[in-house]
Formats: C-alpha cells, structure tokens, sequence
C-alpha cells in the first residue's frame, strides 16, 4: 500500500514543477521580447569590382549643355541688341529717337554713382554675372553617376533614380523586409527598410551583404558607400 502512494505522490509532484519550468521560461522569452531592439542599423564595407583597362576609377562627372541658362541668355541679348540697333537705325534716318532711350541716357547723366536705384542696377548685374560664371565652371548633371569606362571611347552614365530602383528590387528579396526605400547620393547609399519577422540583425545582415552586390552590379566608376537601417513596423492606432 505504501508503495502505490509514493508512485501517486511522485506523480503529483512532477507536473508541478513542469508548470514551473514552463513559467519561468515563458517570463525569460518575454523579458528577450522587451529587450529586443526596434531598428538595427550598420554602414557597411565592401570591395568594389576592380577597374577595367587600366583605369583609376576616377571618372569626372559629365558635363551639362546649359540650354535652358544659355538659351535665355541669347534670347535677352538678341531682343536688346536689335531694339537698340532698330532705334539707332531710326535716328540715322531723321527719325526722333524712342522715348524710353532718352529717358535712360538722361537718368544715366544725372544720377550720381551712389543712388539706390544705380547701386541695385550694378547689383543684379554683378549676381547675373557671378551666377553665368558658376554655371560655366561647375559641371552639373549632379542626377548621373559616372560608370566605368570599357572603351577607351565610350562613356556611360547612370542616373540616381534608375540606381536607388534597382538596389530596391534587389532589396526587396531580401527575406523579412516588408518595406524599403533607398535614396541613391552620388557618395552613399541610404537604405531604410521595415522588417515584419525575422531577427533585425539578420535581416540587415542580408540586405548588407545583398545591397553590396548590388553596388558592385552597377559598375559605377566611384560606388558610394553604403549605411542601412532596419526597423519594426510602427504599431497601428
């Protein structure tokens, strides 16, 4: 008799202390759950394809034409120039000069050099002709990222929309990223991306390392470099 008690009393203890274990476990993943980190970040490094042909990889941003400044340019010097040559012209015929020019010479004989209006006038002429010397001197097409030049004679460019595109789908395969949205500069990369499941570390580990080939895929003759950020999605209400 005393034997089937013990057996009965061991088995009334056992489930008691698995109850026990699995509390204590349930509290130590909770507490993990509360310590776990909302966004993960890095900027990672990577080794660019080498370049082709014996280049240094130093490829100069193209240039741009400058039509729209130079068009407006030419288009106020034309209209100027012909109607001072339209008036002269008439005035070489015996015909009274246009009022408006009689009145800009006098104004130009009387005033002195320290008037507001000469001073203003003298102003938008210097920052017209600052502004003309800058577009002259800077490249522009800041959109386009140089390639890697193949042939000696061809160049090749990339704009920073098509570049941040094409880093997104390939970020997008990336298992766990909900959402990302990259924005291409031409010296880094941004990436912000929004994990549904999976460790944050993981997932940006994979977009690290996914993101860097891509980088490398795009033959770019100075690849940027690379700063990623995963993060939850934020709690809905």
């Amino acid at each position: 008799m005393s034997e089937p008690q013990r057996s009965e009393g061991t088995t009334r203890r056992l489930p008691v202390m698995e109850k026990a274990d699995e509390t204590d476990g349930e509290k130590a993943a909770g507490e993990a759950a509360d310590r776990e980190p909302d966004q993960s970040a890095s900027a990672a490094a990577y080794d660019p394809l080498p370049v082709l042909d014996g280049e240094n990889g130093g490829e100069r941003r193209f240039w741009s034409a400058r039509r729209v400044p130079a068009g407006i340019l030419a288009v106020l010097l034309v209209a100027v120039a012909g109607l001072f040559l339209y008036d002269v012209a008439a005035v070489r015929a015996d015909r009274p000069a246009m009022a408006w020019r009689r009145s800009l010479a006098r104004q130009l004989a009387e005033r002195p050099l320290d008037d507001a209006w000469v001073l203003a006038g003298a102003a938008v002429a210097v920052l017209l002709g600052l502004w003309l010397l800058v577009l002259a001197a800077t490249p522009g097409l800041r959109d386009v990222l140089p390639m890697r030049r193949v042939h000696p004679r061809v160049r090749a460019g990339l704009h920073r929309g098509a570049a941040a595109l094409a880093l997104r789908d390939r970020a997008m395969e990336v298992s766990g990223v909900q959402s990302v949205r990259v924005r291409a500069g031409r010296k880094r990369v941004d990436v912000r991306a929004v994990s549904h499941f999976r460790e944050l570390d993981e997932v940006r580990a994979d977009l690290d390392v996914t993101l860097a080939d891509g980088i490398r895929g795009l033959g770019l003759s100075r690849p940027p470099a690379l700063s990623v950020h995963v993060r939850r999605p934020g709690r809905k209400g």
